[in-house]
């Protein structure tokens, strides 16, 4: 069994963030979203991973993300020159799995269930496609599937108008090597994409094995800010231990589950968890509040926080007001004149210098 995870697209509902960096390497409570996927896979027993990459971003993916060491599985990097669908992504990347068996994985997609449970569902089936589906309350927005009582899929429609039901299809599926004849067998769809969706229903309609397993627990398709920001909210509340390997001092007051990375020194601030802090970070006369996530090498001075996400280097100083429901880029630098209004909210872009007068 093989995987492969989509770490291309131009990441344009996160702009500006994304504009200079991949989408799936920007971070959820301090870690880019693309590992948490990696670390599913290899949790439920895949350590053969090839990583689907666009020329744009592909590079600074690869010096993030590494050999595949750190997560204990062998990656392999598979580019893909233009961003045509994601029929076309696994018929770049056929070269890598061969007639393996796999997973396809959306490096911008978190869910809370264990993949090994489908895993196990689709070998013991002998499927030639599972689908993993969640129910929502704007199916028009995603791929829609239709299913009978006995879990086999009927129908799969990408981002219908009118949808036939309110099962959206999750971003991750498992695929027999019968997959590559149908997608030979597509055209491009009106947006001029190789179709996923389109390629299943070939199957379908072939009479294949095709089923459907609904996911427990949340799904996050981090595209957008307000779902980047209930992604690091979701992902804080369930996996944050607190922890302290920096330098905190006596004035400074902490309470709940916070995580301070190495090399980190607070100095007179007030930190109300979850909050996640990383290395290298200086905070100063600053209140964070919950649900803040701030990456390694950032600095706060006379700042206050809350349901926010800081990215590497940013730093911010004199904002007095409190920044709320914000996402502000790696090495953005953000001060205040004397003058200030009421209220901040944010979405700045990576190396920005922005002055409130």
């Amino acid at each position: 069994m093989k995987a492969i995870v989509l770490s291309g697209g131009k990441g344009t509902r996160l702009r500006p963030i994304t504009h200079t960096g991949a989408k799936q390497l920007v971070p959820v409570a301090n870690k880019p979203i693309l590992w948490y996927g990696i670390e599913a896979i290899a949790q439920a027993g895949i350590t053969d991973i090839g990583i689907v990459i666009s020329p744009e971003t592909g590079e600074e993916v690869k010096a993030k993300t590494g050999n595949g060491d750190r997560f204990g599985v062998n990656i392999t990097y598979i580019l893909q020159e233009q961003p045509a669908g994601l029929a076309h992504a696994v018929k770049v990347a056929q070269p890598f799995l061969g007639d393996s068996p796999f997973v396809m994985y959306l490096g911008d997609n978190l869910v809370q269930s264990e993949l090994g449970l489908f895993l196990e569902q689709f070998q013991a089936k002998g499927l030639d496609a599972l689908t993993l589906l969640c129910s929502v309350p704007n199916p028009s927005a995603f791929g829609v599937a239709t299913i009978d009582d006995a879990g086999r899929v009927l129908q799969l429609v990408e981002k219908p108008k009118v949808p036939p039901s309110n099962l959206a299809l999750v971003g991750i599926y498992f695929f027999s090597n019968r997959i590559h004849h149908s997608i030979a067998s597509i055209q491009p769809s009106a947006r001029g994409e190789l179709e996923i969706t389109d390629a299943i229903q070939h199957l379908i309609d072939e009479q294949k094995l095709v089923e459907a397993s609904q996911i427990h627990g949340w799904w996050l398709d981090t595209g957008k800010k307000d779902d980047l920001l209930e992604a690091n909210c979701i992902i804080l509340d369930t996996c944050l231990a607190a922890e302290n390997l920096g330098e905190v001092d006596d004035r400074s007051r902490i309470s709940g589950r916070v995580q301070i990375g190495a090399g980190s020194r607070v100095v007179n601030c007030t930190i109300r968890g979850p909050v996640t802090i990383g290395r290298d970070c200086h905070l100063e006369n600053c209140f964070i509040g919950p649900y803040s996530s701030i990456a390694d090498q950032a600095v706060l001075v006379d700042a206050d926080l809350e349901h926010s996400v800081l990215l590497q280097g940013a730093k911010v100083v004199g904002i007095h007001q409190r920044i709320v429901d914000s996402v502000i880029g790696q090495r953005a630098h953000l001060s205040m004149a004397p003058q200030r209004p009421k209220a901040l909210r944010f979405m700045i872009g990576d190396d920005c210098h922005i002055e409130l007068t």
